[in-house]
């Protein structure tokens, strides 16, 4: 008789939290507004070691990721850490080599630079192809992902709101497998 009571009470107590336990977490309600879904960003880490005179550029352009968009997290790998991104200088032209969604190299290309091109610029479009952004060419100069072809003058770092929703809904399927399928395309500011 105790068994079968326990055992029932057990069973209730699953059938009343399993909607709890099965759907997406929410936040309370705040008065008036309208729930939110508690996500974790998915925290992405890249090693500027290698990235010479361009270290503080690498650095604004992740905070710059990090301040638009709320699905991923671009960090400072740890020492002794393998980072997700690799970030290197060199005296060709910029350029991402993205592996998979959120994984890669990027360059920052020197022959960029000497030419006139914004580093913060360069950084943080080589970082939105990590984040799985094509180049938009030709395009105008609030369009991060257009690149080179907003010309020297064009020094916006920032993402507008068209690739801002796409690096979130490239995130926000919780970071299946799926969307770590490789990428097979290799990105560059200007070519």
């Amino acid at each position: 008789m105790h068994v079968r009571t326990l055992t029932g009470g057990l069973a209730a107590a699953l059938l009343v939290s399993l909607p709890l336990l099965s759907g997406q977490a929410v936040a309370a309600e705040p008065p008036g507004g309208t729930a939110l879904p508690l996500t974790a960003a998915r925290v992405l880490t890249y090693d500027a070691s290698g990235s010479a005179e361009f270290a503080s550029a690498v650095d604004r352009g992740a905070a710059i990721w990090n301040e638009s968009v709320d699905g991923v997290e671009l960090r400072p790998a740890a020492s002794g850490q393998r980072a997700n991104i690799r970030i290197l200088a060199d005296n060709g032209w910029p350029r991402a080599l993205p592996t998979s969604l959120g994984n890669g190299t990027v360059y920052i290309g020197r022959q960029a630079v000497n030419q006139g091109y914004n580093t913060v610029r360069i950084s943080s479009h080589e970082l939105g192809h990590i984040l799985g952004l094509p180049d938009r060419k030709p395009g105008p100069c609030s369009s991060l992902m257009s690149g080179s072809s907003a010309g020297v003058s064009c020094t916006n770092p920032y993402p507008n709101t068209a690739e801002k929703a796409e690096v979130e809904d490239n995130f926000s399927a919780g970071f299946s497998a799926a969307s770590q399928a490789p990428v097979p395309r290799a990105a560059t500011v200007g070519g």
